[in-house]
């Protein structure tokens, strides 16, 4: 029998575990309207100390910036997982962070834990600024003109393989997963155009399991923990580990096979050429880290925009006969379809069309952040974001404005009948060291970003996903399950917005009937 006081304790105890959390709360939502400091922005209220806004924002980022807009302002600040998250919303916003100084903000601060595991070492984020640059500008050797003019048949080629050979494909007509079938034929694409056929040909077997575990890097989680010994990240250590290997093999047999490392042509040839500004030659280890950024990197934007199409297609047969109409009209021969070139995208503007209105009504990417580094004021508002703070753009909010863009959660390719984004864009350019870009960053419309950091792989995007729905819509009649005009919501749970799943469409090869 328990002793009195030990009872009294034991039916008490809950009583005070509620009492002492329900005071934390309370202290928690005091601290913050009290305490607030001078030339803060207004912090968006949060009950739970350290967790903050996680849940809200987590699970809606789009509808969380919306409503903290309406109430706040363009500039706000939110509490998540302890850090202090300070939004600048809007065109100006957009500019404001994505064309900041480098020595004011930082985007290696933030990204280098979550993508050094999976990219290795002495690259990308792990890496100086600088270095960096010079790492974009010895990558866009694969995405100059020419090489962009020789990937379309090699991406043509992939889709035609995988559309035969696929079981799930089978037949005259059947469903399927469409978000599966777009991974799988990106990274098969994306490595057939960008690595090379000797690393295209270990895709299927020895990269398509390491790929998948070295994926597992990119989750929530390991923007807190990314070294933490969780199962997922020991598979992603020794994927990453294999795949190094990997590509570390193919450079050392090529440099003791004795041929001339300026005849080579694909992309590892090019990088163990490269020299860096300072005299110093790529290590064979950085090109074999390089080689699987190139991997990794824009698989799941591809992946993503390539999914959300074939779902918009699914719901509006209407467009996507119209873009098999304008293949027949613009380039078929006596009534047949030749092998794509590369000058026949430029006679397809409803396919163009069709991938910029889905990459602006689905960003992949949500958030881009950038860690203060020294205090900043913001141009136009009395706020002063402290070096204590996270900068958080949301290039979607703009995009899916009515201000820019009527009626703007409505999917319509054809609001682009006679546009271009550069008129959106602007003609102002820099070079960040690795070529000209567009600065553009207080554009509505930056489906890859924008500044230092803009994605050097647009060009190479836009060629992709031109030609893998230009192949899908010669080859298939699209439609729903039910027949309906819809699309599946939107998942945020990951670090990618994706398309909620299962998303499952009809399928019906041409001429079956």
């Amino acid at each position: 029998m328990l002793e009195p006081t030990t009872m009294y304790f034991a039916l008490y105890l809950p009583v005070y575990a509620i009492g002492a959390f329900l005071a934390l709360v309370l202290l928690n939502v005091v601290q913050q309207r009290l305490f607030q400091k001078a030339g803060d922005p207004p912090l968006v209220l949060h009950w739970l100390p350290f967790f903050g806004n996680a849940v809200s924002y987590g699970l809606d980022p789009y509808s969380f910036f919306l409503k903290c807009r309406k109430k706040h302002g363009d500039v706000f600040t939110f509490v998540l997982f302890g850090r202090k998250i300070t939004c600048c919303l809007g065109t100006h916003g957009n500019d404001f962070i994505l064309n900041g100084r480098h020595q004011d903000v930082s985007a290696e601060e933030i990204y280098s834990p979550l993508t050094t595991p999976v990219f290795g070492s002495d690259v990308v984020y792990d890496c100086p600024n600088s270095k960096l640059m010079e790492q974009k500008k010895f990558v866009k050797f694969g995405l100059t003109q020419k090489a962009l003019e020789s990937h379309v048949q090699k991406i043509e080629e992939e889709v035609v393989d995988y559309i035969s050979s696929a079981s799930k494909l089978d037949g005259p007509s059947g469903v399927i997963d469409i978000c599966a079938a777009m991974a799988e034929i990106t990274i098969l694409t994306a490595a057939r155009a960008l690595q090379g056929e000797e690393v295209r040909s270990k895709l299927s077997a020895e990269f398509a399991d390491l790929y998948h575990d070295l994926d597992l890097g990119f989750t929530p989680i390991n923007f807190l923990f990314p070294w933490a010994p969780l199962p997922h990240n020991r598979r992603r250590d020794a994927a990453h580990a294999k795949m190094r290997a990997v590509y570390m093999d193919i450079i050392t047999e090529r440099r003791k096979s004795g041929v001339d490392v300026n005849e080579g042509s694909d992309m590892i040839w090019n990088l163990m050429r490269c020299t860096y500004k300072n005299g110093q030659p790529v290590p064979d280890k950085e090109v074999a880290h390089m080689m699987i950024t190139l991997l990794m990197a824009g698989q799941h934007t591809s992946s993503s925009a390539s999914s959300w199409i074939m779902l918009h297609l699914a719901s509006r047969p209407d467009i996507a006969e119209e873009l098999y109409q304008e293949q027949l009209t613009n380039l078929s021969v006596d009534g047949v379809l030749p092998p794509l070139q590369y000058s026949d995208l430029d006679k397809l503007p409803l396919l163009h069309n069709v991938v910029k209105e889905t990459l602006r009504v689905h960003s992949s990417t949500h958030s881009l952040l950038r860690k203060v580094k020294n205090p900043l004021k913001v141009p136009g508002t009395p706020y002063t974001i402290t070096t204590d703070k996270v900068l958080l753009a949301s290039p979607i909010v703009t995009a899916l404005s009515d201000e820019y863009f009527p009626n703007a959660l409505t999917w319509d390719p054809h609001r682009w009948d006679g546009k271009t984004e550069e008129e959106l864009v602007g003609d102002d350019v820099v070079d960040y060291g690795y070529g000209v870009v567009s600065k553009g960053t207080k554009s509505p419309y930056l489906p890859f970003g924008g500044g230092r950091h803009r994605c050097i792989g647009e060009k190479f995007a836009y060629v992709n996903l031109g030609t893998i729905i230009n192949t899908m819509v010669r080859n298939f009649k699209l439609n729903t399950l039910d027949g309906k005009s819809t699309v599946p919501a939107t998942d945020y749970t990951t670090l990618f917005s994706r398309p909620a799943q299962p998303a499952v469409i009809r399928w019906e090869r041409r001429g079956s009937q």
